[in-house]
């Protein structure tokens, strides 16, 4: 149980997030939840839940004490590094909001993990799913929809939740779209014209109005359209093209930035387009390249 000044605090802090960095819901409920559970448990082990007090004398000690818990509880190093950097943003907040020393949480260390590398669709196999997305709905307009969805999602790097954000207002699409993505981040993404012609084929049948202010792709009761749709769209595709699991509307944002590696594509500019804060988390990207270089020469060296 934690203390109520801690739960305002907490509160307040999620609320600064929300209303000033636009952070989306999830994370806010991601942040929450994982905040709640450290300020549980520092309330037990240091058996103090009063005020603000306790927080200002968390110590390193306290810090491995609540990461050794973590991952007794089966809490992978990736989620508990996911975990520890929601608690040092929180800190960071209350250090300068209250004054408190915060040396010990941020000068914490994440346990190290390997991160997953992303895992693109070949060229070939990113086309099929294009070319066999509008086949999965037997009403016309629900699969040109689909299909302007996921072309968006291959032909411009977007994330669902980015191509779903899409109001009517953004029809018909011009040479470059603003894109608002994870933080409130704007960037600008170049649309080509096969993305354009996929979106217009489905405004053109679409057989509920499409408003200005609202959502550009539709459900079939008229409402906003959920992902969920989308991701059932492309697992149905992938089972019928014998692709792996792996082949979700994510990898095609995936592929996007992949095939544009390896046409020659800089690293920084392919930041840009995917939106990505960091240049590390693109530079993922170049390990599937030389991974994908290396299986080439792999199979095909005379010497290998």
């Amino acid at each position: 149980m934690i203390s109520p000044a801690a739960g305002k605090s907490l509160e307040d802090w999620l609320t600064h997030l929300s209303a000033l960095n636009g952070a989306s819901a999830h994370t806010v409920t991601g942040y929450r939840r994982d905040l709640t559970r450290f300020l549980t448990f520092i309330t037990g082990h240091r058996g103090a839940g009063t005020g603000l007090g306790p927080l200002s004398r968390i110590g390193q000690s306290d810090m491995r004490a609540w990461m050794a818990s973590e991952r007794g509880t089966g809490v992978s190093a990736r989620s508990l590094a996911r975990r520890l950097s929601a608690v040092k943003s929180y800190f960071r907040w209350l250090a300068e909001r209250e004054g408190i020393d915060a040396t010990a949480v941020l000068s914490a260390r994440a346990p190290r993990f390997q991160k997953p590398l992303p895992r693109p669709l070949s060229p070939d196999a990113a086309r099929a799913v294009l070319d066999r997305t509008e086949l999965q709905s037997s009403s016309t307009w629900v699969g040109l929809r689909d299909t302007a969805v996921v072309t968006l999602l291959y032909g411009c790097g977007l994330r669902i939740s980015e191509a779903l954000a899409l109001t009517g207002a953004d029809h018909p699409l011009s040479d470059v779209l603003r894109i608002r993505g994870k933080g409130g981040k704007e960037r600008i993404v170049p649309v080509l014209p096969v993305a354009r012609d996929a979106v217009s084929a489905y405004v053109q049948v679409c057989p509920h109005a499409i408003a200005a202010d609202g959502p550009l792709f539709l459900g079939v009761r008229g409402g906003a359209l959920n992902p969920r749709a989308i991701q059932k769209t492309v697992a149905q595709t992938r089972m019928q093209l014998g692709l792996p699991a792996s082949a979700t509307p994510h990898a095609m944002r995936h592929s996007f930035a992949t095939h544009l590696l390896e046409a020659g594509g800089d690293l920084r500019t392919i930041q840009e387009l995917l939106g990505h804060a960091s240049l590390s988390t693109t530079q993922a990207y170049t390990a599937v390249d030389t991974a994908h270089l290396m299986a080439v020469y792999e199979k095909t060296h005379p010497k290998a």
